[in-house]
Order: structure tokens, then sequence, then C-alpha cells
């Protein structure tokens, strides 16, 4: 058995004196791990950094075994976020999300949608949003996804400000007034009709909404049936929008 595909490097362990497993989100193969010779050596330790995008060669006897992996670098976004805590903490959030996908699942949409994210990690006006995107892309995947295209009440498709914690869809303002305090905000920049105004510089606060949004669906519906909880990195996203 032996495939070659593009690759995201998402997790790296040591195995034995030299060697390390190397776990990859890749176009066509999905989540993948592979045992990569040589792979604590100084030269290869640059390459297997979470985040980095390479070519990998997998070959092996029987399809279900660990097999070896060799690497190639293509674009080490590892490098390019370590002068920014956010960036890095959003790249090692991603990575740490990703592995909650089906292990040899191909999911070539949200493969793109991630290299696209990471490279622009250097571009502290835009990566926020494009994070909170790539979370609700994730939900959609991984079978959880949000319907904000019309209201769960009225079915208006204009002014929708909140978002049911129950089912999941948008609500309007009107329809959803009386019961603000149980609904989640739906921030403008996710809004399927954006409101006049909306292409103004995002504001913290809407980052903020935004990754309270996703990040209550991912626990309620994503981490918590399998016991698990959000990354700490992602935490720290969190917290810094607030301030």
């Amino acid at each position: 058995m032996e495939w070659s595909d593009e690759g995201i490097v998402i997790g790296v362990r040591p195995h034995g004196e030299t060697a390390a497993v190397v776990e990859l989100f890749t176009r066509a193969h999905g989540r993948h791990n592979g045992l990569v010779h040589g792979g604590r050596s100084r030269k290869a330790r640059p390459i297997l950094q979470i985040g980095n995008h390479v070519t990998a060669t997998w070959k092996a006897r029987l399809s279900e075994q660990l097999g070896h992996i060799a690497v190639e670098l293509n674009r080490g976004y590892a490098a390019a976020a370590m002068d920014d805590p956010d960036a890095l903490a959003a790249l090692s959030s991603m990575c740490t999300l990703t592995r909650l996908l089906p292990e040899r699942d191909p999911h070539p949409d949200l493969f793109e949608i991630t290299l696209f994210v990471l490279s622009y990690l250097d571009d502290a006006a835009l990566w926020p949003t494009l994070y909170v995107r790539w979370e609700m892309a994730l939900l959609d995947e991984l079978g959880a996804g949000l319907d904000l295209t019309s209201c769960a009440a009225t079915a208006r498709t204009d002014d929708l400000i909140y978002v049911s914690p129950k089912s999941g869809r948008a609500v309007s303002r009107e329809a959803g007034s009386p019961y603000s305090e149980r609904l989640l905000a739906l921030p403008p920049f996710l809004q399927a009709i954006r409101p006049t105004g909306a292409n103004a510089r995002v504001l913290p606060e809407d980052i903020a909404a935004g990754l309270r949004l996703t990040g209550y669906f991912l626990e309620t519906r994503v981490l918590a049936p399998r016991e698990m909880t959000l990354p700490e990195a992602r935490g720290r996203l969190l917290r810094q929008s607030e301030r």
C-alpha cells in the first residue's frame, strides 16, 4: 500500500529513541498517522511542527497498519505564527480540534479552508474572523452545523441577531427579544444578510461573540458526548478577545 498526498501536521509524538509518529490532516486521505524515521532529528524537527503544510508519502504492507511516512515541507506556518501568541494559539487550537474528525475519513473542503486560514495567520486584521468561520465549517463536517439562513420562529431572512442554543438556528431580533437572555448572540460577520455598515472593521467583541457561539455547539454537540473539553489554546483566544 502506498499513497502521496498534501497534509497539515496536526500532532507529533516521540517513538523510540529517534523516530516520531506524525499525525496529518491530508486532503484525500483524511486524518492519518505514520511513523517518520529520524523524526526527532535536528533536520526533521522544523518540518514536523504542527500547522506546517507538507507533502507526504505513506507506505505500509497492509492498509490497517501504522505505516511509514516521508514528509517534505511545503510551507512552514508554525514559524510564521511564532511571533504572535494569539495566532499561535489559533494554530494550536485548529490542529487540536481537527483531531475530532474520524481517522482516515477525507474532508477535502475543510482541508482547503484550513490551508486558507493558515495562510492568513500573519494578518492580525483577518485571521480572527477566518478562525471563527473555520470552526463553523468544522461543525458542519462533524454533522453539528448551524442553520443561520432564516429565523427559526418566523422564517425571516433579515435582522437575524440571535441563535437558539437548542436548535442551532438563527432567530430574528423581533422573535428573539423576549427571550434574549436565553439566546446566543449572532455577530454581524456571521449573518447571512449583513446589516448596513457590516463592512466596517470587525470588533473584538464580535470575535468574542463568534467564539462563544461556535464554542457552545462544539462543547454541547461534539465534545461533551466524548467527555472532552475545548483546547486550552482556544480558551486563551476567547479571553484575549474579551479584554
